[in-house]
C-alpha cells in the first residue's frame, strides 16, 4: 500500500504517512486533496531520466567519433577545416554535461528533493532550445507543471526537507 499524496510505502499499521503525515483510514488512505502537481512529479522524473539517457548516449557517440580523430584521417568530412573537430567535440561535451544534469534533476524529482524543482525549471528552459521534439515537449510540460506559484507551494508540501 502506498500513500496517494506522496507515494511513500505504507505499512498496514500506519495511521499516518511517515513521509507527508497524511492520515490513513483503515487499509485505504483518505481521498486525496486535489493537488495540481502530485501526479505529474513522478512522470517528470522518469521523462527527464529518459531524455538524459538519450543525451548521454549522443554525447558519448559524438565524442567517440570526433574527439580521438574518429573514423576519418584528416578530419570529417575529408578536407574540412580543423576547427570542425573542436566544435563537434565541444557539442559532445555539452551533451554529456546536459545529460548528467538531467539525470540529477530526474533523480531529485523522483526522490522529491527540495532543490530539484528549481534545477528542473532551469533545465527545461534549455530543453526548449533542443532541436528534437522530445526535448522541446518535455521543456514545455515541465514549465507547465512546475513554474506556477501554486506549484511552488504544493511542491514544498510534498518535498523532503533539505
Amino acid at each position: 500500500m502506498f500513500c496517494d499524496r506522496c507515494g511513500a510505502p505504507l505499512l498496514e499499521t500506519n495511521r499516518y504517512c511517515p513521509t507527508c503525515g497524511k492520515p490513513v483510514v483503515g487499509n485505504m488512505p483518505l481521498m486525496p486533496v486535489q493537488s495540481r502537481i502530485a501526479g505529474h512529479i513522478r512522470m517528470l522524473g522518469i521523462l527527464w531520466l529518459a531524455l538524459s539517457g538519450m543525451l548521454l548516449v549522443g554525447g558519448a557517440v559524438v565524442l567517440a567519433i570526433f574527439r580521438t580523430g574518429g573514423l576519418w584521417e584528416g578530419g570529417f568530412p575529408p578536407g574540412s577545416p580543423p576547427f570542425v573537430h573542436d566544435i563537434l567535440s565541444f557539442i559532445g561535451i555539452l551533451l554529456l554535461g546536459g545529460g548528467l544534469l538531467g539525470v540529477i534533476a530526474g533523480w531529485g524529482l523522483l526522490d522529491r528533493q527540495a532543490w530539484a524543482r528549481m534545477l528542473t525549471i532551469v533545465l527545461a528552459c534549455f530543453a526548449l532550445l533542443l532541436f528534437m521534439p522530445f526535448g522541446t515537449l518535455l521543456g514545455i510540460y515541465t514549465l507547465w507543471v512546475l513554474l506556477p506559484a501554486q506549484s511552488e507551494e504544493e511542491y514544498r508540501k510534498i518535498s523532503r526537507p533539505a
